[in-house]
C-alpha cells in the first residue's frame, strides 16, 4: 500500500464531553459521532499544558510542555527542533496547514511547506469583502458572553477553513502522500456561532455547571485556582440563566464546525481519498464552562484539560486497525502522542538524537503500551494516574485530590480524607520529582514550593497582568510547603 495520507483537525478549547455519541444528549455532531463510530475514541485524554500555545507545541514536536519549554502563549515557539510536519516533509509528504496553528512568530512554518493561517482569513475579508467585519460585535477573545457572527455564514472563519482545505485536496500533488492539518479557532471565545447554529438550539434546556464539596461557593474555592477566571473572563459572576445562554452558543459553535466537517468528509469521500487517509480529531485544550465558579483554561480540571480525541483509520486498512473502529480506549493520551502516532503511520522517524514523549496511539488502543502516570504543569500542576487526579495550585499550595473512577465531576476533595494519605503523599512526590528534573523553581529541597495565593478578584487584577504571579522570584520568595511521605 501507498503511505496514507493524515488529516489533523484541530479545534480550540473544546471539552472532552461535546460529543454526542459519547454521551452529551444535548449537543448536536453527527459528524464527530461518525467519526467516533469509525475509529477510536480516546476517553482519558488530556492537555499537559492547557493553554493554546504550549499545547500546539506539543502536537508539534511530540514532546510535553515541560521538555519543550514553552509554558505560556507570550514566548516564542521554538524554532529548528524537529517537528511532525519538518519530519514528514523531508520524508516526501506533502505538508499544509490552514487555520489557527498558534505560532510565535505566526508565520513560522515550523516545517510546513505552506501555510494559511488564521491572519490570512482576515487579508481575505479586507480584499474581497470589504463592507463585512467578521467578530464586529464587541466580544473579547477571552470573553464568555453569548454572541452572534457578524458576517454570512459563507464568510466565516470555520467555512474559510474548510474551504481553503477542500481547495488544497483537489490542487494537490497527487504524486505524494499528504498532511493537512486544519486549525479551527472556534469553540474559543467569543462564542459567537452563526445564527443558523444558534437557532438550532432554540428550547433545548442546557447542561448545569458542577460544583463539589470545595467549590458550593466562590469563597470555598482556593483562590489561587481562581486567577484565570478572574483575569480572562469574570464567568463567576454569572447568573445559570447567563451560563446557560454561554453554553447555548459555545455548543452552537461546535456543532457550526461539525456541519462544516461534513462538507469536508464528503468531498474527501468524492475524491476517493477515503480509503487511504487517517482522520485525527482532537482539541488543543478544553473550557471550565462554569464548572466550580471557573471559566477558560490553564487550570487542570476535567472542563480545562480533559479533552476530545479520536482517530478514524482508512476504509483500505490492515485487518488490526479495523478492529477498532466504534472503540474507546480508557489509556491515559496526550498531545505529546499524535507525532509519534503520525510518524509510525508514515513510516518515517525523529533524528536519532531526538527524544519524543509521546506514545504511539494505535499501539495503546491495541494494549502494547500505556502510560503510569501523566504529569502537567504550567502555572498549576496535575498528577493522574489512571484513576486518581492530584492537583497542585501554582498560586497559593492547595491540593485538590479526585478519585475520577468514582467521582467523574471532581465534587469530591479526598485530600485531607482519612486513609487517602499515601496516594496523596504518592502523587505529590511523582510532582516533585517531574518538576525537580526540569528545574522548575516550584521544587526545591524536598519542597514544593508556591507564590502567595491571592485573597480576591481586586488583588489579581492589581498585579496589572495576569502572567505576573508566575515569575520566578515570586516563586523563590515564599514560605515552601514540606514534601511529605515515602
Amino acid at each position: 500500500m501507498d503511505k496514507p495520507n493524515i488529516v489533523l483537525i484541530t479545534t480550540d478549547q473544546q471539552r472532552f464531553d461535546t460529543i454526542a455519541a459519547l454521551g452529551n444528549d444535548t449537543i448536536f455532531t453527527p459528524h464527530l459521532d461518525w467519526l467516533t463510530q469509525q475509529g477510536v475514541a480516546f476517553t482519558r485524554a488530556y492537555s499537559d499544558c492547557p493553554l493554546c500555545a504550549p499545547a500546539r507545541q506539543t502536537i508539534m514536536t511530540g514532546q510535553h510542555a515541560s521538555t519543550h519549554g514553552m509554558l505560556d502563549n507570550w514566548g516564542v515557539t521554538p524554532n529548528g527542533c524537529p517537528t511532525l510536519p519538518g519530519i514528514l516533509t523531508a520524508a516526501g509528504y506533502q505538508t499544509r496547514a490552514i487555520g489557527k496553528m498558534h505560532f510565535n512568530p505566526p508565520r513560522g512554518h515550523h516545517g510546513f511547506e505552506h501555510m494559511e493561517i488564521t491572519q490570512d482569513y482576515f487579508r481575505y475579508m479586507a480584499r474581497h469583502f470589504p463592507h463585512q467585519r467578521p467578530i464586529d460585535h464587541g466580544i473579547g477573545g477571552n470573553e464568555m458572553a453569548p454572541a452572534l457572527d457578524t458576517v454570512p455564514v459563507s464568510q466565516t472563519h470555520t467555512h474559510w477553513v474548510v474551504d481553503r482545505a477542500m481547495n488544497f485536496l483537489e490542487t494537490r500533488d497527487n504524486t505524494r502522500p499528504f498532511l493537512l492539518n486544519i486549525g479551527f479557532f472556534d469553540p474559543h471565545p467569543p462564542f459567537d456561532p452563526h445564527k443558523d447554529f444558534w437557532d438550532l438550539y432554540d428550547g433545548i434546556e442546557m447542561p448545569e455547571p458542577v460544583y463539589g464539596d470545595w467549590s458550593q461557593s466562590l469563597e470555598d474555592v482556593p483562590q489561587g485556582y481562581m486567577e484565570p477566571t478572574y483575569w480572562l473572563n469574570s464567568v463567576h459572576r454569572f447568573s445559570r440563566k447567563q451560563l446557560a445562554a454561554s453554553c447555548r452558543a459555545y455548543y452552537a459553535s461546535i456543532t457550526q464546525i461539525d456541519y462544516k466537517l461534513g462538507l469536508l468528509f464528503g468531498r474527501l469521500a468524492e475524491l476517493g481519498l477515503m480509503e487511504n487517509t487517517w482522520i485525527i480529531f482532537v482539541s488543543d485544550h478544553g473550557e471550565m464552562m462554569g464548572d466550580h465558579h471557573m471559566g477558560a483554561k490553564v487550570v487542570f480540571f476535567e472542563g480545562s484539560a480533559h479533552i476530545p480525541l479520536l482517530i478514524r483509520p482508512p476504509a483500505d486498512t490492515a485487518e488490526q486497525y479495523l478492529k477498532l473502529r466504534g472503540s474507546q480506549c480508557a489509556g491515559l493520551a496526550n498531545l505529546a502522542d499524535i507525532m509519534p502516532t503520525c510518524l509510525s503511520l508514515a513510516g518515517a522517524a525523529p533524528p536519532g538524537n531526538v527524544k519524543l514523549d509521546g506514545l504511539n496511539l494505535l499501539d495503546m488502543a491495541e494494549g502494547k503500551v500505556s502510560r503510569p502516570h501523566l504529569v502537567g504543569v504550567g502555572k498549576f500542576h496535575m498528577v493522574h494516574d489512571g484513576r486518581y487526579k492530584y492537583n497542585f495550585a501554582g498560586a497559593g499550595g492547595s491540593e485538590l485530590l479526585f478519585d475520577l473512577e468514582n467521582d467523574p465531576l471532581e465534587q469530591k476533595n479526598l485530600a485531607r480524607e482519612p486513609g487517602e494519605e499515601d496516594t496523596l503523599n504518592r502523587l505529590r512526590r511523582i510532582l516533585y520529582t517531574q518538576l525537580e528534573q526540569q528545574g522548575h523553581p516550584a521544587a526545591r529541597d524536598g519542597q514544593l514550593i508556591c507564590v502567595e495565593e491571592p485573597r480576591s478578584e481586586a488583588e489579581v487584577r492589581a498585579h496589572g497582568a495576569y502572567p505576573a504571579f508566575e515569575t520566578p522570584a515570586a516563586l523563590l520568595s515564599i514560605d515552601p510547603m514540606p514534601l511529605t511521605g515515602a
